[in-house]
């Protein structure tokens, strides 16, 4: 059976706890939620048998324990999540087991960390154009149909399909397509009401056009084009879209629209943190979790009091300064892996002697 959070509070398996986001980045405003990170251990069965799990959360992921082997891989790997509540400040700790007080963030600083950061950084910078994409070009609710994104040739220019049957009050059903030979979305259109042609859809809810069987000397009245390709890619950007809607977080996307940013300025708030982050450790090997100094900037982005041109700068100008100080190698190559391969197998032994 699964482990729930409750499960590790109550057989007390939690190793660390402590607050995370935004009240830890000191950027919290009145509306913040307060996220929960922490580290517990899998009981002695579940870690050898079928039921290991590397990490237990709650629905909205505003709660989320590591398992302590899956915390520590992560770390081995230069993790921004991990490294960062590992480099949780004081005040934010609310429970922390001393069989972790030989565990230090220091331990798996290295020059990886620019990859790592600057990375997850990029990563939600690409996201954030994509947002700033569904921001400026709002697909509409109702759904294009097969139809609009058929046309016919009409005196050397091409007119909508749709707005040709209306000029010669026509009906789609009693129209037969015929495919023409080493032509690519282009077919022969025939028209007879009395004929048992299948029409261009069967209705709208068809993502393909219907080829019809045509008498030997029917005679085509027009030729016509399916843009295939444009339909697909629209069908894709429309569920993108709309399950995008679906899944916004309401009051970040009210309060774009309202100081009329076509960005996520809270995602590239937590963006340009992360590159500080980065830029201070290659230059000094500190985490600061805690902001202090740009605490003013940060919230300023996050208002939307920079428009999505200046925040891109910001992060390109930052992942500049972080390139050139990683020259100068200031932070080790890699870490002591052995090492926290033996504290990790010494702190199993502890866990599970009484067990």
């Amino acid at each position: 059976m699964k482990l729930t959070i409750e499960d590790l509070k109550s057989q007390n398996l939690i190793l660390f706890e402590c607050i995370s986001g935004s009240k830890a980045y000191n950027l919290a405003t009145k509306n913040s939620d307060t996220d929960i990170r922490g580290v517990f251990y899998s009981p002695k069965n579940e870690f050898y048998g079928f039921e290991y799990q590397a990490q237990i959360s709650n629905k909205t992921n505003d709660i989320l324990y590591y398992e302590i082997g899956r915390f520590i891989e992560l770390l081995l790997k230069n993790n921004p999540s991990c490294l960062e509540i590992l480099a949780t400040p004081e005040e934010f700790i609310l429970y922390k087991s001393p069989l972790l007080d030989e565990l230090n963030y220091n331990d798996f600083i290295t020059s990886e960390v620019e990859k790592t950061f600057v990375g997850y950084a990029l990563s939600q910078i690409k996201k954030a154009k994509g947002l700033n994409k569904k921001f400026l070009n709002p697909i509409d609710e109702t759904r294009k149909t097969v139809l609009d994104f058929c046309y016919i040739i009409n005196d050397n220019k091409t007119i909508s399909f749709i707005d040709w049957m209306s000029s010669n009050s026509y009906k789609q059903a009693f129209c037969g397509l015929s495919k023409i030979n080493h032509s690519k979305d282009l077919f022969a259109l025939y028209y007879n009401e009395k004929s048992h042609y299948k029409g261009i859809v069967k209705d709208e809810n068809n993502d393909d056009i219907r080829l019809s069987e045509i008498p030997k000397n029917e005679n085509a009245i027009a030729y016509f084009i399916f843009q295939k390709d444009e339909y697909s890619t629209y069908c894709k950007q429309y569920k993108e879209y709309w399950d995008w809607m679906k899944l916004r977080n309401e009051e970040r996307y009210t309060t774009n629209i309202a100081y009329e940013k076509n960005y996520d300025s809270k995602n590239m708030m937590h963006t340009i943190r992360l590159l500080k982050v980065a830029k201070e450790l290659v230059e000094t090997g500190n985490l600061n979790v805690k902001r202090t100094e740009d605490r003013d900037e940060l919230l300023a982005i996050k208002n939307g009091d920079f428009s999505y041109e200046e925040v891109i700068e910001k992060a390109e100008n930052l992942q500049r300064e972080i390139e050139e100080k990683s020259k100068l190698e200031f932070l080790p190559t890699e870490i002591n892996s052995s090492k926290m391969e033996e504290f990790l197998i010494n702190l199993r032994t502890k866990l599970y002697e009484n067990n």
